[in-house]
Formats: C-alpha cells, sequence, structure tokens
C-alpha cells in the first residue's frame, strides 16, 4: 500500500489501513490515483447459454405478449373443446385433463427458469449496490478532502491577516507615539 493511501486512510476515514475493507481500499487507491470508479459488472457475453435463455425466457414469460398469446391458446383449446364436445369428436373434453397436464407442466418448467434468471438478476443488483456504494463513499471522501483543503486555505488566510494585523498596530502605535511626542509641550 501506497504511502498517499495510508496518509489518505488516515486523513479522512481515521482509519489503520488494516481496518479498511477491500472497498474502502479500492476506493481510496482510486482517489489516490485520481481516476474513475469504473463499472465492474457481468455482462452478458461472460454468461452462458443456458444463463442467456433463461433471461429471454423470464423476459418472455413476464410480458403482456406472453399473458395475451397464453390466454388467447387458452379460449381457443377451451372453445374448441366445448364446440366438439357436441358432436362427439372433442379431443380434450369438459374437465380439459390433457389441457391440465400441459399447464403443470408448463409451469413445472417455467418456474425454476425464472428463478435462475432473478437469481442472476439479484447478483448483478449486489454487484450494481456495491459499485454505487463506492462511487458514493469515493464522493463522499473527495468532499470531505475539499472541506479540509478549505479549511486549511481558511486557516491560512486567518494567519496572514493576524500578521496584517498585527503590523497594522505596529505602525498604529508607532504613528500615535510619534503624533503625542508632536503635540507634547516643549519644556
Amino acid at each position: 500500500m501506497n504511502d498517499k493511501i495510508l496518509e489518505l486512510s488516515n486523513k479522512l476515514l481515521h482509519m489503520k489501513p488494516e481496518e479498511l475493507s477491500p472497498s474502502e481500499r479500492r476506493v481510496l487507491d482510486k482517489i489516490a490515483s485520481r481516476s474513475r470508479i469504473s463499472k465492474n459488472m457481468a455482462d452478458t457475453n461472460t454468461s452462458t447459454f443456458g444463463q442467456r435463455i433463461a433471461d429471454k425466457v423470464a423476459a418472455f414469460g413476464g410480458s403482456w405478449t406472453f399473458i395475451i398469446i397464453f390466454v388467447t391458446a387458452l379460449v381457443l383449446w377451451v372453445g374448441a373443446n366445448v364446440i366438439l364436445n357436441f358432436s362427439g369428436r372433442a379431443f380434450d373434453a369438459y374437465p380439459f385433463i390433457f389441457l391440465n397436464l400441459i399447464l403443470s407442466m408448463v409451469a413445472a418448467l417455467q418456474a425454476p427458469i425464472i428463478m435462475m434468471s432473478q437469481n442472476r438478476q439479484s447478483e448483478k443488483d449486489r454487484q450494481a449496490a456495491a459499485h454505487d456504494y463506492e462511487i458514493n463513499l469515493k464522493a463522499e471522501l473527495e468532499i470531505l478532502a475539499l472541506h479540509l483543503k478549505m479549511d486549511d486555505l481558511r486557516q491560512e488566510k486567518l494567519v496572514k491577516l493576524m500578521e496584517q494585523q498585527e503590523e497594522q498596530l505596529v505602525i498604529l502605535r508607532k504613528l500615535t507615539t510619534a503624533k503625542t511626542k508632536e503635540k507634547a509641550p516643549a519644556r
């Protein structure tokens, strides 16, 4: 760990370097090197084929398009079987047992796929939250550093003003003593 990070950890966080979390070390390193915190999140290129399919199935399964197609298919299935039932040629008569089997299989397959996608999304959300935390911490530390710089500048200015005031008081005393000597009666 370089000296700049040691100085920043003591000055800004009031912590010893060994007490810092990895995230805080990364942030201090970025502040010391004056670089940005890059977004280091897993993109779709690193996901497997199965993960990409799970994401697409979950995205489609949660859309209005899926709901409309699914409801339309159910209405057509039930309507066709009711109409064909009058002629005795229904392929899935009234209790619609085959339809229930298909719906159960769709649900049995769709639920774990959606859960896989949700797990991947929650991991992405955790990474995004960690990234946001680092950005917020960096911003807070940089603001704190600016406050410290402003306090130092203000202190320097106060010291200079006090020195100037002291010089002016010395000059004023000299002037007043010179003026009183002039006004003093000669004996």
